[in-house]
């Protein structure tokens, strides 16, 4: 790539980060923010409009439809989790049901619990939010709907979180808040492991490439060093294949070609670093493998609509969370 060069900055304090997954977490500040329960019986239907983030339902008792637009109705039963995209959804007892707004039950301050009418079915919620401007990073990657039934094998650490959270409900004592939402934050990943581990290929996108031998190791590289001055020929060979087949498989499992991918990541990065305002737009364009102030400025007007300088003013001013 003719706009970076090696900077052992970055790729000293990065080369740890192996894992592309806790990388891309990590950076991005994913942290279910919010933990909401639904206790209902009889008929009901809640709708919930698109947000520009992410959020698991699991299912703690009984049934229930999840409902999104372009996709046949998914039966949840207890022990299911999903996790849905930036993308409107309603759940409900019976799909022919006609929705109400379920955000109303949740509007008001402190109004984390929504009760229909009984406790025939019992489920959870979580937000996952960013703590920055790049969630549409992770977010353009992954699926609308992800599914992981209880029935699946390796979900046994799910069922497991599932049960303590469901405890901490059920207590209702001191440090229950904290402790629920590091248990929703093991959750997260819990489910991203395992629904790679049952989709088929062509729904696993970003999180399968993961895992796959060639095309893992090669993000495991990029990720691990990403100021180094990566060539398409540079991460052929990582993962062991021809430069035309492994820029096709990688740009058919991603979405996107190697060398966008990797300018994305940097400009992610960079705007992570930026709006911590602790360095300077020279020195965060070095880390990120920019030879040039310039060339770094014109890449992050490209991708962001704005300037390195003007971007880090309007986050130093107290941006708020994505």
């Amino acid at each position: 790539m003719n706009d970076a060069k090696g900077s052992g900055k970055l790729s000293r304090s990065s080369s740890s980060a192996l894992d592309p997954l806790s990388n891309v977490l990590e950076v991005l500040g994913a942290r279910v923010t919010r933990l909401t329960r639904m206790e209902a019986a009889g008929d009901w239907a809640l709708s919930f409009p698109s947000i520009d983030r992410l959020k698991f339902v699991a299912l703690l008792r009984g049934s229930a439809w999840m409902l999104l637009p372009g996709c046949a109705p998914q039966l949840m039963q207890a022990g299911d989790v999903c996790l849905i995209g930036p993308t409107g959804y309603a759940v409900a007892s019976d799909p022919a049901l006609t929705p109400a707004d379920g955000a109303r039950l949740y509007e008001r301050p402190g109004c984390d619990v929504a009760r229909i009418g009984g406790e025939e079915t019992v489920g959870v919620g979580g937000t996952v939010t960013f703590a920055g401007p790049n969630a549409d990073f992770l977010l353009d990657m992954l699926p609308d709907f992800m599914i992981v039934p209880r029935s699946l094998s390796g979900s046994g650490a799910i069922s497991t979180i599932l049960s303590l959270m469901s405890g901490e409900i059920e207590r209702d004592t001191i440090g229950s808040g904290i402790v629920s939402a590091r248990l929703a934050d093991v959750l997260l990943v819990e489910m991203f492991r395992a629904y790679v581990g049952q989709a088929r290929p062509a729904e696993r996108g970003w999180l399968g490439a993961l895992l796959d031998p060639r095309i893992g190791r090669a993000l495991r590289a990029l990720h691990a060093d990403v100021a180094h001055p990566w060539t398409v020929a540079d991460l052929a060979h990582v993962a062991g294949m021809s430069r035309a087949a492994f820029a096709a498989e990688f740009t058919r499992r991603i979405g996107q070609p190697p060398l966008s991918y990797l300018r994305a990541w940097r400009l992610a990065l960079a705007r992570k670093a930026l709006s911590g305002g602790g360095a300077s737009v020279a020195d965060v364009a070095e880390m990120v493998g920019y030879h040039s102030q310039g060339a770094f400025a014109q890449a992050f007007r490209r991708a962001f609509g704005t300037s390195p300088k003007g971007d880090a003013t309007s986050k130093a001013k107290g941006a708020t969370p994505s």
